[in-house]
């Protein structure tokens, strides 16, 4: 198992960025969040089987939404996040 924090950057909001990342996310064995950063970044906590959370991370970027992201950092996290499968989260 790993968890993951990642930070999107670019023009990440106002363009549907949660609504297809939860799209994407029920492709894929994943559970965790994301939210829009004050920033302007998109923060998403995702954990599973390392193979599954990549694979989630790539079909993000291979997506449409590839094109609204400059880049993205990521870091482990030591816990997974507490989430009921995967969730866009409104402030």
């Amino acid at each position: 198992m790993i968890s993951l924090q990642v930070f999107s950057a670019g023009k990440c909001q106002g363009v549907g960025f949660g609504y297809m990342v939860r799209h994407i996310a029920r492709g894929f064995d994943v559970i965790g969040w994301g939210e829009h950063a004050r920033d302007g970044r998109v923060e998403l906590q995702a954990s599973g089987e390392e193979t599954e959370v990549r694979a989630f991370l790539d079909a993000i970027v291979q997506s449409e939404l590839r094109a609204h992201i400059r880049n993205q950092t990521e870091s482990r996290l030591s816990a997974s996040p507490a989430a009921n499968g995967f969730e866009i989260r409104h402030e």
